[in-house]
């Protein structure tokens, strides 16, 4: 054998006992790391390659294509939370057959009933899983107690599974803030009568764990996505062309931009601000907005593509938000399916842009009890009170004032829950206030702007520069609370 062939036999070897481990990684019981099946590893798109190896032999048959593919999604949720993996069972479970039971009833008192249950069942895993350490740090603090949680889901699951199944601390469950919404708009549009209940637990369960946008999103909404269930699989050249070409650019956003700029520059600035002017520490708020679009933009194109490769399409989630040329338009450009859910799921329902309902009332009183809560600042009470007083004044002078007032309350509740969505901390609930705040005087303003519909460039120019520092600041300001500025930055 010349030496070549042996140089072959060595290489093809070596990556054999590569290969080997890695599997070995992935497929191991005991091994569940958060980060082994994100997209920008290696191990992932081997196991990617293994899922469409059998996916190939199975495409055609569509409730084995179900099955196969809840079964891979459940493995990779379980891969990258552990035996949490049953908590998505269990909440898959309850809400197919809620969706039946709904359906099913022919008493409006009854579907309500139902309705609410769902509702408080889904929230009430989203509270505990995300927010119950928040929650609770405000209460310790607000009232000077030394309260501490006891995960009692966790102790009874070591009592039925072995000591140690699962950490006694809360975690976080991945993926947990999709998985609840598409939940519910699931139920709600059965309620409402948009969609008809799946006829199969498969193709139900299918839906909810698909892995592609399992972690980070799109949310996927049911009439959009289970009607594609029982298409036969199509692929054409173009399709699998813009497919490759859209999980390409979401590996480039999230490597080559997100982790270049906060490995290489952001960091370095926020954890050591003194060492640098005040400018630098501008540059790197901006510099964090890119890496925030890029990494979670590049997360997104890939969940897409990946999707699209096994013949099943998903919505946009972005559409170049930083050429935004006001808030408004910002918020319309930027994570697109969440903005969708929440307007039709809790804007919509609160009255819109049309009128007010109770919930709207209630909303706003929980929202102002709550900011005091987290934030311990008592003096908001006298904020509240002269809010009060001008609303009445409003009441007695303004007409039209109620329609207006309950439209930009609707706003401000809706904004200020998806803050929270996106983090349990004060600091996202004051930046989705700030975002509430900013487009209820967004509407106004635009009434009156003497450039709003100039199409000079300067006046393009200078708003889609002021948009893009109003969502910068806030944002950077929520991730990095830490960051102190240089003095005389803010001053010049």
């Amino acid at each position: 054998m010349s030496e070549n062939s042996h140089n072959i036999m060595d290489f093809l070897a070596g990556w054999g006992e590569v290969l080997k481990e890695h599997l070995h990684l992935i497929f191991s019981p005991g091994n569940t790391e958060p980060t082994l099946l994100v997209f920008t590893q290696f191990d992932f798109w081997i196991f990617f390659l293994l899922v469409m190896i059998f996916f190939s032999a199975l495409h055609h048959l569509r409730l084995m294509r179900s099955i196969y593919l809840t079964a891979v999604s459940v493995f990779f949720f379980y891969k990258t939370s552990g035996l949490y993996f049953l908590l998505l069972l269990v909440s898959v479970t309850v809400n197919y057959f809620l969706g039946k039971a709904i359906y099913r009833s022919s008493s409006q008192s009854r579907k309500k009933l139902i309705i609410g249950i769902t509702v408080l069942f889904n929230l009430f895993i989203l509270g505990y899983f995300k927010y119950a350490y928040f929650f609770l740090d405000s209460f310790n603090r607000m009232f000077h107690t030394h309260y501490e949680i006891i995960n009692h889901f966790a102790r009874a699951g070591n009592w039925i599974f072995g000591e140690g199944s699962f950490v006694e601390k809360i975690m976080l469950p991945v993926g947990v803030s999709f998985f609840t919404f598409q939940n519910i708009s699931y139920i709600v549009d059965i309620y409402r009568e948009e969609i008809k209940p799946v006829s199969n637990f498969f193709h139900y369960s299918f839906f909810v764990t698909f892995f592609p946008q399992l972690v980070m999103g799109p949310i996927v909404r049911a009439r959009d996505f289970i009607p594609q269930i029982q298409n036969p699989y199509m692929l054409s050249r173009e399709e699998f062309s813009k497919a490759v070409f859209q999980i390409m650019r979401g590996l480039i956003k999230k490597t080559v931009v997100a982790d270049f700029l906060v490995i290489h520059f952001i960091d370095k600035i926020v954890f050591l601000p003194e060492n640098y002017p005040g400018f630098v520490s501008i540059l790197a708020m901006w510099a964090y907005s890119l890496h925030i679009y890029a990494d979670f933009s590049g997360y997104t194109d890939m969940a897409i593509g990946l999707s699209k490769l096994m013949g099943f399409h998903i919505k946009p989630n972005f559409n170049s938000p930083y050429k935004a040329k006001s808030v408004a338009e910002f918020w319309r450009r930027w994570h697109i399916s969440l903005g969708s859910w929440l307007k039709d799921y809790l804007y919509i329902p609160l009255g819109g842009n049309r009128t007010g309902t109770k919930g709207s009332y209630v909303a706003i009183l929980v929202i102002f009890i709550f900011l005091i809560f987290i934030t311990g600042w008592f003096w908001l009470l006298y904020v509240y009170l002269v809010l009060t007083v001008l609303y009445l004044l409003g009441l007695a002078f303004i007409p039209g004032f109620k329609r207006y007032l309950h439209r930009d309350l609707n706003l401000l509740i809706t904004m200020v829950l998806g803050g929270l969505w996106h983090g349990a901390s004060q600091n996202f609930v004051i930046w989705g206030a700030m975002n509430g705040l900013a487009l209820i005087v967004y509407k106004y303003w635009r009434k009156i702007s003497f450039y709003e519909h100039s199409t000079r460039w300067y006046a393009t120019f200078w708003k889609i520069f002021l948009t893009f520092n109003f969502i910068t600041f806030p944002v950077f300001g929520s991730n990095y609370p830490m960051m102190s500025f240089p003095s005389g930055c803010c001053a010049r």
